[in-house]
């Protein structure tokens, strides 16, 4: 098997050393999602709803890119700057996994790149 580097310009491009995602066989992984606007590479105004939101477009991009799709994430984890945004997240996350959603894992953090509210990164299945 090879690794094969996915690279969309429909989602932010990599703001360090990494790539948007990794396919290694039938298995995606896709590096953490800020809330990045994928034309101008800044960061969405708006509260965490709106975040979470572009997070989960830009999300949706790169796995479209590789060959895949929401309904095909089995992981995701969350990296939040406040718990109690949580509840935000979820009535934004729900809208975008609605039916068998993937295991999950949520951390609160101290910090996040370009001081964002939120981070997902997630592993898919072609």
């Amino acid at each position: 098997m090879l690794k094969e580097i996915i690279v969309t310009e429909k989602a932010p491009a990599a703001i360090g050393p990494y790539s948007q995602a990794v396919k290694w066989g039938n298995l995606v992984f896709i590096s953490g999602q800020i809330p990045l606007d994928p034309v101008t590479g800044e960061t969405v105004a708006g509260d965490i709803k709106s975040q979470t939101l572009q997070v989960l477009k830009n999300l949706e991009a790169v796995l479209t890119a590789s060959g895949s799709s929401l309904d095909k994430v089995v992981k995701t984890t969350l990296f939040i700057r406040d718990m109690n945004d949580f509840s935000l997240i979820n009535e934004v996350y729900t809208q975008f996994f609605k039916n068998n959603p993937p295991a999950r894992s949520t951390v609160e953090v101290a910090r996040l790149p370009r001081d964002v509210g939120i981070e997902i990164e997630a592993i898919s299945v072609v």
